[in-house]
């Protein structure tokens, strides 16, 4: 059973939420066989509209038509073809939910749709010409009446017969089960995978699982869930979160990037304590801080310096550090670039340096240590200061110490 589907323009109703009169539109549904008919009046052409007006039409038929031909319109179809037509993904969903296939006309091809083309006129002057409407909601009332007792009852010219009576005869027993409840919409997104690995959707983020960083996926959000395809295939279902919040399965992130991404303190410090008791001493002393989270780049920072230098001399460096409370990381990594976080040598305290003097020529010499010059090697004399006086003598300036 087949059920043709077309938009007509109908002309101006009030709209009291405007404060003026605002074009109005009619989704008309006819029945192939008996050009029984049903019209949803609307102000816009979008999905939601569409939907609404297929399920008043199934509650006005009391069942749902096997094959319906709409026009290509751009809420059911995103890209028309003759042959291939790419429909929109939440309406074809729809249709699956309710059990019709689609059918749509070719575009510009009004003979493909004559039973619903014919009714437009008939609608316009049968039931809007010259009717005043309080609003919106008073004309989708009469048109349902209008619908039932008069187009419905009249001599059809082609048919002799009342559409109402061949509908019921005929048509309505093969007709699939009435819904029994609304069809909630879902909102299809192309998202693309952000460095984070994460996709937003109605301006949340959500994780993804894998190597996509920079791909596309195909988000499909309902009032509960966010479910995320990757070329056909479902890889993700997360909760619906409000807009502003985040979303994120660790079990999606790198083991690296998770700890961060969670704001998992306590793995980032158990991290740093497996390199040595004081790293991860020094990594908590970092961390204590009224917002610990951002101090955390400071501890990934004491970790590098790990793998740089060695767990060894970062964990001498960091029990050197904590003695005297310095809680620093570029204070960790300076002692390490100029070899300060070695272990001192004390054995040899208090001896006196000594310098290697120059051996005198000859085969006997021997080395001879001789103490360390002391700090200054000039007199102290050499260092008097004081005012001096130049006297030109044939323009050469002479210079003297005061006596």
């Amino acid at each position: 059973m087949e059920l043709q589907v077309d938009f007509g323009r109908l002309g101006l109703i009030p709209d009291p939420a405007r404060g003026a009169r605002r074009v109005t539109h009619g989704l008309i549904f006819t029945a192939v066989y008996s050009r029984h008919m049903f019209l949803y009046p609307t102000h816009r052409q979008t999905l939601h509209e569409v939907i609404v007006g297929f399920d008043a039409a199934w509650t006005f038929f009391n069942g749902v038509f096997k094959v319906v031909i709409p026009d290509s319109m751009k809420a059911i179809v995103d890209q028309a073809d003759n042959l291939e037509p790419r429909f929109n993904d939440a309406f074809r969903e729809y249709a699956q939910a309710r059990g019709f296939a689609i059918d749509p006309a070719r575009v510009r091809r009004p003979q493909d749709k004559p039973r619903v083309e014919k009714c437009v006129q008939y609608v316009r002057s049968s039931f809007f010409a010259g009717e005043q409407f309080l609003d919106l909601a008073d004309c989708r009332a009469r048109a349902t009446t209008w619908c039932a007792e008069v187009a419905g009852q009249r001599i059809h010219g082609t048919t002799r017969a009342r559409p109402a009576e061949v509908f019921t005869e005929h048509e309505a027993a093969l007709l699939l089960a009435a819904p029994d409840g609304p069809f909630e919409i879902p909102a299809y997104t192309r998202p693309k995978v952000a460095r984070d690995r994460h996709a937003q959707v109605d301006h949340a983020p959500y994780s993804v699982p894998g190597e996509l960083i920079g791909q596309r996926l195909v988000a499909r959000a309902d009032a509960r869930t966010v479910k995320l395809y990757h070329r056909g295939q479902l890889i993700k279902v997360h909760p619906r979160q409000p807009p502003g919040r985040r979303h994120t399965d660790p079990a999606d992130l790198p083991s690296e990037v998770s700890i961060y991404a969670m704001r998992d303190l306590d793995a980032l410090a158990r991290r740093a304590a497996a390199h040595g008791e004081h790293v991860g001493a020094y990594a908590v002393a970092l961390l204590d801080h009224p917002l610990p989270w951002t101090r955390m780049r400071q501890v990934y920072r004491l970790l590098g310096l790990v793998r740089r230098h060695g767990a060894g001399q970062v964990d001498h460096a960091c029990a050197r550090a904590l003695e005297v409370e310095a809680v620093n990381v570029g204070l960790i990594d300076r002692m390490l670039t100029r070899g300060l976080a070695a272990p001192a040598d004390t054995s040899r305290v208090g001896e006196q340096l000594c310098l290697p003097t120059t051996p005198a020529p000859g085969p006997a010499a021997d080395s001879k240590v001789v103490p360390a010059a002391a700090r200054f090697v000039r007199a102290p004399d050499e260092f008097a200061t004081g005012r001096t006086t130049s006297r030109s003598t044939g323009g050469v300036g002479e210079h003297r110490r005061p006596s």
